[in-house]
Order: structure tokens, then sequence, then C-alpha cells
């Protein structure tokens, strides 16, 4: 069998993804774990969770061929969150498996007895700086819901409103790294949870939770507790839509360099989140129509 096609038989034939690039490509380059046979074994499952919000995925093809890139995203449905799922179902269906994608969480979650292992051999990091530049510069790709618990439990009234609580962090790494933004776009999946209150003043009364680094406390309205202070709801059906963009060179834009002012940090931060906020903004008005 011929090296292209070893790839082709473990990659699948993926429209997206180059054989003769696939050929260099390493599934864990980060070092984390990250294992593509459990990810092909569990596939099955992760898209049956994805289902439930009947979800639809736009624009993979924009994607570059190969990473490394940071994949940008807002962050929706309060306690199960499903625009991981939704997007990471239709990369891997597509683009297989074996390409080394990794997605930053919560380090809280790493810390939960048979959770942690899990998500790492799904190429889950804890959301920290230093993790998500090395992973780049091992020549992976990166997944950041930059607003966290913050965008995640936004209340109903914001559900479609981009709330990244001003952090920039991700406009640093990317400089830092040299690597393209890539937003990703996911409306629709905010309407499975009703979030009255992110509760972060509850917060402030819980020294346990602030040295866990959680900063809200979400007072829901929902299945099966009615009121639930921090308790997951029951999600109500929805129907969900991620919408990739086009990859964003900073510096090709703005001309910006790793070493950047807070103000033009923030410039850049303002216009990226206007125009992903314009991209929603659509997607609520094709849903409404």
């Amino acid at each position: 069998m011929s090296a292209s096609a070893s790839v082709l038989t473990a990659y699948g034939e993926h429209p997206f993804v180059s054989p003769d690039l696939a050929l260099v490509r390493d599934p864990d380059p980060a070092g984390t774990g990250r294992d593509p046979e459990f990810i092909r074994r569990n596939l099955g499952r992760l898209e049956a969770f994805a289902s439930y919000f009947n979800p639809e995925v736009r624009g993979l093809e924009r994607l570059p061929a190969q990473g490394p890139f940071l994949i940008v995203g807002n962050h929706n449905g309060g306690a199960t969150p499903p625009d991981m799922p939704i997007l990471m179902t239709e990369w891997w269906k597509r683009r297989g498996a074996e390409e080394p994608v990794y997605g930053l969480f919560h380090s809280m979650f790493f810390n939960l007895p048979g959770v942690g292992p899990t998500m790492r051999k799904a190429g889950g990091i804890e959301a920290d700086p230093e993790a998500a530049e090395h992973a780049l510069r091992a020549g992976g790709s990166v997944v950041v819901f930059p607003g966290g618990d913050y965008d995640v439990f936004r209340p109903w009234s914001e559900r479609h409103h981009i709330d990244f609580a001003g952090r920039t962090g991700w406009i640093r790494l990317a400089l830092r790294t040299g690597v393209p933004i890539v937003p990703a776009v996911s409306c629709g999946a905010h309407n499975s949870v009703v979030v009255l209150s992110r509760g972060d003043r509850l917060v402030r009364w819980m020294p346990h939770l602030r040295l866990m680094r959680v900063k809200v406390m979400p007072i829901m309205l929902g299945l099966p507790w009615g009121i639930s202070f921090g308790l997951p709801t029951i999600p109500l059906p929805t129907r969900t839509t991620v919408d990739v963009g086009a990859p964003i060179d900073l510096a090709e834009r703005y001309g910006a360099d790793p070493d950047e002012s807070d103000a033009v940090i923030k410039w850049i931060y303002d216009d990226l989140t206007r125009e992903i906020q314009q991209t929603m903004d659509k997607l609520v008005a094709e849903r409404e129509a």
C-alpha cells in the first residue's frame, strides 16, 4: 500500500484534508494524551448528544487545510453547552479524528473522577495560556470560548448577544503564535436554557468557589427544579446553527504584533467582536424569518 493510500485509510476520504499534508501530522503533537481511536469509538455518542439540538454546521470548508489555527466561539447552553459537541462532531466526521485539535476547558473539570482522563483523550486541555500556546506551537489547532462561564450563563434576554467579558487573551495568543483566528458563531443553543441571572454577586459570599476560579452561580428556570441555583436543568429542544467564518490573520489585517499596547488590543477586540456579532445578527434574522 502506498504512503498516500495509508493516510487515506487512516483519515477516510475527508474533502478538506490534503493527504500530502496529512503525511506529516502527529495526532497529539502537544503530548496531552489525545487519542484518535478513542474519539472514533465515541463519536456516535457525541453525535447522539449533539442531535438533540437539531444542529447545522456551516463553513467547515473555510478552515485551512491544516493547522495550527485558533477557533474562537461564543458559548451557549448553561450547564449543558452543545457548541463544542456540535462543532467537533461535524469536524471529525468530515476531517477525521487524526487531525490534532484541542479544546480549552475550565481546570475544575479535569479534577472530577473519570472526567479528566476522558476529556484529555478527546483533546481537552486546561484553559491556561501556556497550555494553549504550547499546543499551537506544537502544530495543533485550538478551540477556545473566551467568554467562558460568564458567556455560557448569560441571561435569557442576552441570548443573542456576543459577550466575551472584555477578555483579550485569545487575541494576544494569536499574535504571539502567528496563527490565524477562525470565528465560529453559534446561534440557537442558548434558547435551550432560561438563565435569569449569572448570580456573580452570590459568588462573593462563597469563597470556596472563588478558590476554584468559579465566577458565577447562575439562577435558572427549568425542569426538574423550577428555580435552580447552579444546578443544571434539562435543556429545551432547539435548533442550533454554527457558522464557521473565514480565517483572520491579525498581522495582515491590523498590522499588529505581540507587543501591542492594551489600547490597540482593545481596539482589535472591539472590531472582531463587532464582526462576530454581525454574523450572529444575520443568523438570528434568518432564524426568525
